[in-house]
């Protein structure tokens, strides 16, 4: 299989691992699941580390910062028209192309669907920082 140049902004189809399943001694993602690249650092030695954001389904809580992803972005990138949320306190850390990237269906063994919109990703990235910033993310490393 071929794997796409990990770029941020790019979403592709990832077995995301929630921070509380990594609490619950989970060791693999229950749910294949769109995650959208937010980071990319180049390692000696050629190694890339990809840092990634969850797509749901599942309505965030007030609680859980999460943009909205709109349904023209939504037909962009040829995913479903249920609503959607990117979450920015969440993220996987993972070494490219790694062991948890799955192919979608019905695109030929593609892992990737396309990238966000320079100004979602933008908020995104933002929001990211934000959490962050203010010590609320949950991070979890794949390697």
């Amino acid at each position: 299989m071929a794997f796409p140049v990990p770029e941020p902004g790019l979403v592709i189809s990832y077995a995301h691992l929630w921070h509380r399943e990594r609490g619950e001694k989970k060791t693999e993602g229950v749910k294949d699941r769109p995650c959208v690249i937010v980071l990319k650092i180049e390692r000696q030695n050629e190694m890339v580390v990809v840092t990634v954001s969850p797509i749901t389904h599942r309505q965030p809580s007030s609680e859980t910062p999460a943009l909205e992803l709109p349904q023209s972005v939504k037909r962009h990138l040829g995913y479903d028209s249920e609503k959607s949320w990117i979450v920015l306190d969440e993220i996987n850390q993972f070494a490219w192309p790694g062991f948890d990237l799955r192919p979608i269906r019905g695109r030929n063994g593609r892992i990737d669907y396309s990238y966000l919109p320079p100004k979602l990703f933008e908020r995104v990235a933002a929001g990211i920082r934000d959490v962050w910033r203010r010590s609320r993310g949950k991070s979890v490393r794949r390697d």
